[in-house]
């Protein structure tokens, strides 16, 4: 049978990536494999411990700090986010999907808490990404892996709210904004950063001690470089060590800002497998917050709106949700996402499994790559 270092090395000699880490956890049973190197130079050779951009994957730990705050009764799923948002407390709707921008009814009700944690506020995108409405939203929404192209939160909010929705809060299952959305919300109801947040009550008591909105000096060594396909197939640098995660951003991105290594990831995950309890015992999530995250929340009218993203998959909060065996991976209840820096993280609760797979290689949108696919082919075997 394939190893999982045949399976990566094989990508890595075929050049398609500088190097991987993957990891397949059961239990107390890890397996890791680094294969390749950081960068596509004679750059060092890559290791458990390296650091990648984990794009989209940010979503569900942006999730859960927002769950953090429903647990304390800060804020509760039906309230209007309008109450810490006032920027878009009196939402347009375009009159149809596919109206002009200017033809707007107003929306039938406020935005919730739980539109935006279930990415059904009615901003995000759809599978036709040539509607006007979606145009007009990718001058705000833009590319998450270049984070200094969005202005500070508040900025960016007050040109959001210029913006009318696609849908009536709840009607469909839009990619993306919502988890900006739910990171601002969070420093707007704490007082505090979301980087300040995160790591108060999520990445320290787990000892996610690589993961966060920057990359400080004394650990740039360990920094992948990020890298676009060219049209002849070759590696274009898109982002070095010393590019857009050396300081802070203006907006620190909930939809796909942070950085982390496999093993902050895994313990993220068991966290989850674990109802909410990080290996030392201490309590991070509910196990009520838990399963609210790993259940999806959407009905097929919602997911045929996002259909190019869903196949055979729900959406819980802050990640897909398994609901059809359409694949050997598919298993009813995986929970995760794929990332657009090639990077993917799952759990698959009925089995306590965990796997994650980190490249430095963008792909476009949520659609998995081939190393993607084959890697979970590997760890639904192994």
């Amino acid at each position: 049978m394939t190893t999982l270092h045949d399976l990566l090395e094989a990508h890595v000699g075929a050049g398609t990536l500088p190097g991987a880490v993957g990891l397949v956890a059961r239990g107390d049973q890890v397996e890791v494999v680094a294969v390749g190197a950081q960068d596509a130079g004679d750059g060092a050779p890559m290791a458990r411990d390296s650091i990648f951009r984990v794009a989209s994957i940010t979503k569900s730990v942006t999730a859960a700090a927002l769950l953090i705050l429903v647990e304390e009764g800060r804020v509760a799923p039906d309230d209007p986010i309008g109450t810490w948002l006032p920027e878009l407390g009196k939402p347009v709707v375009v009159r149809t999907p596919a109206s002009p921008v200017d033809d707007v009814v107003p929306a039938d009700r406020p935005i919730t808490v739980f539109d935006v944690l279930a990415s059904q506020a009615g901003y995000g995108f759809p599978s036709d990404f040539t509607l006007p409405a979606v145009q007009e939203l990718f001058t705000v929404q833009k590319d998450g892996r270049v984070p200094s192209s969005f202005p500070p939160a508040d900025e960016w909010l007050a040109a959001l709210g210029r913006i009318p929705l696609l849908y009536q809060p709840g009607a469909a299952w839009l990619y993306d904004t919502c988890s900006v959305l739910q990171g601002v919300l969070i420093s707007r109801v704490t007082g505090q950063s979301l980087p300040k947040f995160l790591t108060e009550r999520v990445f320290g008591p787990l000892g996610m001690v690589d993961t966060g909105f920057e990359v400080p000096a004394a650990k740039r060594g360990r920094f992948t470089s990020f890298y676009r396909p060219g049209d002849d197939g070759s590696l274009e640098l898109a982002d070095g060590p010393d590019g857009e995660w050396s300081t802070l951003p203006a907006l620190p991105l909930g939809n796909g800002g942070l950085v982390s290594t496999a093993d902050d990831w895994l313990a993220f995950c068991r966290m989850l497998l674990a109802d909410g309890v990080a290996a030392d015992g201490r309590r991070v999530l509910s196990a009520d917050s838990v399963r609210m995250m790993t259940t999806d929340h959407t009905n097929p009218a919602q997911r045929d709106i996002g259909q190019l993203f869903l196949e055979g998959q729900g959406w819980g909060f802050g990640g897909s949700v398994d609901i059809d065996r359409t694949n050997p991976w598919n298993v009813p209840g995986r929970y995760g996402w794929v990332g657009g820096t090639g990077t993917a993280a799952h759990i698959i609760p009925a089995t306590g499994a965990v796997t994650i797979l980190l490249t430095q290689v963008a792909a476009m949108g949520p659609v998995p790559a081939p190393v993607i696919r084959e890697f979970w082919r590997y760890a639904a075997d192994a």
